[in-house]
């Protein structure tokens, strides 16, 4: 059972049967292209995963939840059911942005529903060509599940209140630093971030392939930032709460199980505009 990264070779060895391949590539500034992506090559068995629809509930964006709201357990179930999906069964997820849209918000969200066969594919689609393996253009077809799945509310932060709550979490933010300290935002009405909030962009998750960094360099950087807290005391969060998964997959990957995620995130709390700003920082 792989539960964080798998690499391509390791994915191509599974039987078809044993494990279920999502492929999630997405672009923000191109809604469309993750699914022209999928349909001009994918991985041999991948189902397509669209963040919109079937990661997020976007009918819940006026209510303050972010560009990108958490979709129901129901929903959630809906999907999984309709790839297939059993309890159990080994998930791998994969896009073009070395796990951080969305691949690793597909993995947050099965560990959300309390599975935990489910890998996010080291590297990538590029780690899969790059390794001279196979791919298609044919759309899987996939006998239906009926399942239904329960999330756990202690994985996850919806109050945005609950972020200068006593004792207040560390929030780490995975946004890149130019966004965080507020020079730019492309994406939300407001720059800046959640005073307090300290960064971990997510890119720093990586090496210079674009691979995730070993486990116990992971673990190291992660405690350098964490000093005396522990992994339980630490919220991630992002611009909608995408990119902060992969900081929940690192941190999980090098050992530091428990941390959760601000699924609102920045987008979130800038809807209110009455809401403090800090900009500048690290």
């Amino acid at each position: 059972m792989k539960t964080t990264l798998i690499a391509a070779a390791e994915l191509a060895a599974l039987p078809p049967a044993e494990v279920l391949i999502v492929d999630c590539r997405k672009d923000l500034a191109d809604p469309a292209k993750g699914r022209r992506d999928y349909a001009a090559g994918h991985i041999p068995g991948a189902v397509y995963a669209e963040l919109d629809t079937d990661l997020s509930d976007l009918s819940l964006q006026a209510q303050g939840l972010g560009r990108h709201p958490l979709p129901s357990a129901a929903s959630f179930a809906a999907v999984l059911g309709r790839w297939g999906w059993r309890p159990g069964l080994q998930v791998v997820a994969y896009d073009a942005a070395n796990g951080a849209l969305a691949a690793a918000r597909l993995w947050w969200l099965l560990r959300y529903a309390g599975e935990r066969a489910v890998a996010v594919l080291d590297g990538g689609y590029a780690a899969w060509q790059a390794a001279g393996l196979p791919v298609e253009t044919a759309v899987p077809q996939r006998a239906p599940t009926t399942v239904a799945v329960r999330f756990d509310a202690s994985r996850v932060v919806l109050d945005h209140a609950a972020l200068h709550a006593a004792p207040a979490p560390l929030l780490l933010d995975a946004r890149a630093a130019p966004r965080y300290r507020g020079d730019t935002e492309p994406l939300d009405p407001v720059a800046g971030h959640v005073p307090g909030a300290l960064n971990r962009p997510f890119a720093d998750n990586l090496t210079a392939d674009g691979r995730f960094k070993p486990a116990a360099a992971l673990k190291n950087e992660f405690l350098a930032v964490l000093g005396s807290r522990v992994p339980r005391d630490v919220v991630h969060m992002c611009g909608s709460g995408v990119t902060a998964c992969h900081n929940l997959l690192a941190m999980e990957h090098a050992g530091l199980a428990g941390s959760r995620l601000y699924a609102p995130s920045w987008s979130g709390w800038c809807s209110d505009r009455a809401r403090p700003v800090a900009t500048g920082g690290e």
